[in-house]
């Protein structure tokens, strides 16, 4: 959950409010794959709900992560327009919040606050990814595992509360 809020903490409540009504909800069962190692993806995820299974195979291989709510899929391959090097695929009944690449695209070239926010999310959000991988291969420094910057962590009290804001949303829906 700690990702999303790193990545919703750095937009306002009008970008929130905008990809709540321009994405999805999609429900997926037992053994989906949301991404497919190699096949292009044309949007960003954000679990609502559910486990997914991060894997270098198509499923048969041991699990590189396990993913549950509130964790952001499909960034790198948004941001390098590149197939991902890894499948996603559901170990629960899930549910998933799809907004398409192109979407996103006409929203950062229209508005320069968006993009600005937007890619800051993501590098916050990709930052503290490196730092968990780096600390689970024995590099990090543990008692530091948790801590969040004070200029970020105003951001992620909101964040906390515009994730409640898209499940309710979905929900009604």
């Amino acid at each position: 959950m700690k990702r999303a809020l790193f990545f919703l903490g750095q937009l306002n409540s009008r970008d929130v409010e905008w990809m709540i009504q321009n994405g999805q909800k999609i429900e997926l069962g037992i053994g989906e794959k949301l991404i497919q190692k190699g096949n292009f993806i044309d949007s960003l995820y954000i679990i609502l709900s559910g486990q997914l299974s991060v894997c270098a195979e198509n499923g048969d291989k041991e699990d590189i992560a396990t993913l549950g709510s509130g964790e952001v899929v499909g960034e790198m391959s948004f941001l390098e327009t590149r197939p991902p090097s890894v499948s996603v695929i559901t170990k629960k009944a899930s549910t998933v919040y799809k907004i398409s690449r192109q979407v996103i695209e006409l929203r950062l070239s229209t508005n320069p606050d968006f993009r600005a926010n937007f890619y800051y999310a993501l590098a916050l959000f990709l930052s503290n990814r490196l730092r968990k991988t780096t600390d689970q291969l024995g590099y990090g420094v543990p008692e530091e595992e948790d801590l969040i910057d004070t200029k970020i962590l105003d951001g992620v009290a909101q964040a906390g509360s515009r994730f409640g804001q898209i499940l309710n949303s979905f929900s009604q829906a």
